[in-house]
């Protein structure tokens, strides 16, 4: 914002109250002369000094539409083209139902419980928060924050808040933008200690990880699967480490892939964070993100969450049960700057739609598509080592639906322009968000592929090569 804010002198169409004598009624009521005023609390520093770049406005609606049809006009679909993309947002297939569900008017929202009366929608969410639970054998489940990045940050600041210290580990096999998030949400008096995993096998050493883990370290924060799709198959080992310093243990991970893998709280996870895409949400040109925390019902991390909890809460009826807010005067809802943390807008939608998804597969559907997206991984590696010129980092430890390659020669970049030609969106350049991974080609397999799918993406690498 800049110094002096200038309202415009006629109405917008889209904005409430922004009818200049309405605008200047509700200035008087509350008792400001202008609205920089609203702003005198906001430090000089922090405000833009210039005024935004913004197009001219658009007074009719119909060309307003037009506008943006022209935008998103601009954006490609992963189809009709064959897609290995992965990194963090993945081409899971989506159940006709979930769309369905979603798309009905009483959800159709991505607020949290709006309205107050709407204990529908508040049943909803219990509903995923339950099968959430089941999945990760946890006790109590946050509805979604913005995205799994948040989810992390926050559960980190948990375990800030529970141990009162002033230092975290944590891996570095991780997206990058989550690593970004993490530090920009972090305090500026905390202390991150980055850890790399092991080149040759694609994991964290615990040994490693206990160099850096002391009495002051708050938290320690393990993704498995990781940012190259490897099972950190240490994590027990360093959770009991942590655990002897007294240190939160936070594990990543995404849930989809726990109809396969051990859930983390089976090794030693205090707090456990993700993203809820991969469940039934879809890609959305990246933007179909819902971030998860979860913990053991013990009251001390109960009252660390940050955002809504709903539970079952009897009413004045004798023997009827609600859905209601759990210790809702946590929140910054009910507190303002006193609470945990400042909650806003959540991506709620997808709770619904995630848990729509979780009750139409039930406990063997999720088995199913872990084992079967387990051997599809295993048998893409092995195709691809297969090939002249080609290697697969990282071969002999367990992946789980992601997995590097390399080409003798060409660069990553190289590859993907080379096989989008053939139909192909053949993986990720971590290049582009690694320094030293130019060579480095991130591929992910779903259940949407077949054999048939993989062996034709192992062809073409060949063709290309």
């Amino acid at each position: 914002m800049k110094g002096t804010v200038t309202m415009p002198s006629t109405p917008h169409p889209y904005l409430p109250n922004s009818v200049p004598e309405v605008r200047q009624e509700m200035l008087d009521t509350i008792g400001v002369a202008t609205i920089d005023d609203l702003y005198n609390t906001i430090p000089t520093e922090l405000r833009m000094r210039e005024g935004l770049d913004l197009p001219a406005a658009l007074s009719s609606e119909a060309h307003l539409v037009s506008h943006m049809r022209g935008v998103l006009g601009k954006n490609r679909p992963a189809a009709p083209a064959t897609s290995f993309l992965g990194y963090g947002c993945y081409q899971h297939f989506v159940p006709a139902t979930c769309g369905e569900i979603n798309g009905r008017a009483e959800f159709l929202t991505a607020y949290a419980g709006e309205s107050t009366e709407d204990h529908g929608k508040w049943q909803a969410l219990f509903e995923y928060t339950s099968l959430m639970a089941e999945l990760l054998d946890m006790d109590v489940v946050s509805i979604p924050t913005y995205d799994g990045y948040q989810a992390a940050a926050t559960a980190l600041r948990m375990g800030l808040r529970l141990t009162g210290r002033s230092e975290v580990v944590i891996s570095t096999a991780m997206e990058a933008g989550k690593l970004e998030k993490i530090r920009t949400y972090l305090p500026d008096d905390v202390e991150v200690r980055l850890v790399d995993v092991d080149e040759a096998t694609g994991r964290l050493d615990p040994a490693t990880v206990a160099s850096l883990i002391g009495d002051e370290t708050a938290a320690v924060l393990i993704e498995s699967p990781n940012v190259f799709g490897v099972v950190e198959t240490g994590a027990r080992e360093i959770a009991g480490t942590a655990h002897a310093h007294g240190t939160v243990v936070v594990a990543a991970t995404d849930p989809v892939a726990l109809g396969y893998l051990e859930a983390p709280a089976n090794w030693g996870a205090d707090i456990v964070c993700g993203d809820i895409q991969s469940l039934g949400v879809g890609m959305h040109f990246g933007g179909g993100h819902g971030g998860f925390i979860a913990t053991h019902d013990e009251p001390e991390f109960v009252f660390e969450f940050a955002s809504r909890l709903f539970g079952l809460s009897p009413t004045e009826e004798p023997g009827e049960i609600g859905f209601t807010d759990v210790a809702y005067e946590r929140t910054s809802l009910a507190r303002r700057e006193e609470g945990n943390e400042w909650v806003g807008t959540a991506a709620s939608l997808w709770a619904i739609t995630a848990g729509v998804y979780l009750s139409l597969m039930g406990p063997e559907g999720m088995r199913g598509l872990g084992e079967y997206v387990a051997g599809m991984t295993r048998y893409a590696k092995d195709r691809i080592a297969a090939l002249p010129g080609f290697t697969v980092p990282h071969a002999d430890s367990a992946n789980w639906r992601e997995f590097v390659i390399r080409h003798d020669t060409l660069s990553a970049a190289e590859l993907r322009a080379r096989m989008l030609e053939r139909g192909f969106h053949a993986g990720v350049d971590l290049g582009k968000f690694f320094l030293g991974r130019d060579g480095d080609l991130l591929v992910a397999v779903t259940e949407q592929h077949t054999q048939a799918d993989i062996d034709a993406l192992a062809r073409e690498l060949g063709a290309i090569a």
